[in-house]
């Protein structure tokens, strides 16, 4: 399980706490990339152009 559980729940399960905030990480990186339209919409036909501009908008946000 990767969601912690809830405070108040009487039995506690355990999670990888590492592996949450891994996924915080790549889930608000995604929702980030949506804001580029070429990327969301994927306009490029070629995989190698849409990784090209995939790592430019990284690279982009990363600079911020």
């Amino acid at each position: 399980m990767v969601i912690p559980p809830n405070k108040n729940a009487k039995a506690p399960r355990q999670y990888d706490a590492w592996r949450y905030r891994e996924r915080h990480l790549m889930e608000c990186f995604i929702g980030k990339i949506k804001y580029f339209r070429r990327i969301f919409s994927r306009f490029d036909k070629l995989a190698k152009r849409y990784l090209g501009f995939l790592h430019f908008v990284s690279s982009l946000i990363w600079l911020r």
